[in-house]
């Protein structure tokens, strides 16, 4: 099972390659994520991404929302990280 953690991006660039990428902030990490399925998401927005790509844009108050949960559930302490 996959869990989808909300995320803020950071910045966005196109890559050498031509794919378009951002750094997005998850709880307790940031990575590098393909944009390829939302190309037009910008700095500030919230995203859910699954393998390396954002798959959804989110509102930051689901995000908030969602990040609160998790984190009152004891999601993110079961993957070591915290909000």
């Amino acid at each position: 099972m996959c869990l989808g953690v909300p995320g803020r991006v950071l910045r966005v660039w196109d890559a050498e390659s031509g794919a378009r990428m951002a750094r997005v902030a998850f709880p307790g990490e940031e990575r590098d994520i393909c944009l390829a399925y939302l190309p037009d998401l910008a700095v500030g927005d919230y995203t859910i991404a699954h393998a390396g790509f954002a798959l959804t844009r989110i509102d930051e108050d689901t995000a908030r929302v969602t990040l609160a949960t998790m984190a009152e559930y004891g999601v993110l302490d079961e993957m070591g990280v915290t909000p």
